[in-house]
């Protein structure tokens, strides 16, 4: 049974920084796209990174330059580092394995909560 374990959300003030961190098990991490996702109330869900299994990463423009995808595959380990948050980067975010255009995926955790105040 594969599990999708998000942690390392809250709250923080804009420009302020998080690291999301995430946890796979099984599953043969090192094989698969991983990914990040975020979810607003009240809009869809949308693609905010992607990493191959051997690093190749992939961000929305709305966060380039900003955001940072990283895998420790040896841990099993996805981590999404937040700099320079905006309000907008307020969202459920969630971690995700075997994407797939960094659009779908068919392993889910159940989201992690960030909240940037203005």
């Amino acid at each position: 049974q594969v599990q999708v374990v998000e942690s390392g959300g809250g709250l923080v003030q804009a420009g302020g920084s998080l690291r999301l961190s995430c946890t796979v098990s099984g599953l043969r991490f090192g094989d698969y796209v991983m990914g990040w996702f975020r979810q607003a109330p009240g809009k869809e869900r949308e693609g905010v990174s992607c990493i191959s299994w051997n690093g190749y990463a992939k961000h929305a423009d709305s966060v380039k330059g900003r955001f940072t995808i990283s895998r420790d595959n040896a841990k099993n380990m996805l981590y999404l580092q937040m700099n320079s948050l905006k309000p907008e980067d307020t969202a459920m975010y969630y971690c995700a394995a075997n994407v797939r255009g960094c659009q779908f995926s068919d392993y889910w955790g159940k989201g992690t909560q960030v909240t940037v105040s203005s």
